[in-house]
């Protein structure tokens, strides 16, 4: 188990904000170098202005120069082996590999681990947007 990247996941949880759901969600994002980013779900009144905590952690790791990820630890409050969402999945996959390692925390020492391209088979990509350009312009 990750414990290290566990332990920093679970630390985020403290910084999140929740006044809504009340459902804490904290992520820590491993790069290719090794440095590691966190972050935590911030909800707003109006649901579809609010981050989660995957996307607060890419985005600091971006903000930084990283865009090459190998491994990043999801954990909620409730230890309940939370997985990122769909929109998490898609923005992971703008600058991971379908090995991703997505680590759930299940509480004490259990977790799940899966790959981005287990949770996300078939993403899209430039590589797939390019594709149907190409096959558009033939049909044209």
């Amino acid at each position: 188990m990750p414990e290290a990247l566990v332990e920093r996941a679970r630390d985020a949880l403290d910084n999140a904000y929740t006044p809504y759901s009340e459902y804490t969600v904290g992520a820590a994002l491993r790069t290719a170098d090794g440095t590691v980013f966190v972050g935590c779900n911030i909800e707003n009144a109006n649901y579809s202005n609010s981050l989660h905590a995957e996307e607060v952690a890419i985005a600091e790791a971006v903000k930084n120069g990283h865009t090459e990820f190998d491994r990043i630890v999801v954990t909620s409050g409730a230890r309940d082996g939370v997985t990122p969402c769909g929109m998490c999945r898609q923005t992971l996959a703008e600058f991971a590999d379908e090995d991703l390692e997505i680590v759930c925390d299940l509480g004490g020492e259990e977790t799940a681990e899966y790959t981005l391209g287990e949770l996300l088979p078939n993403t899209i990509s430039l590589d797939t947007l390019e594709a149907a350009a190409e096959k558009r312009d033939a049909e044209e």
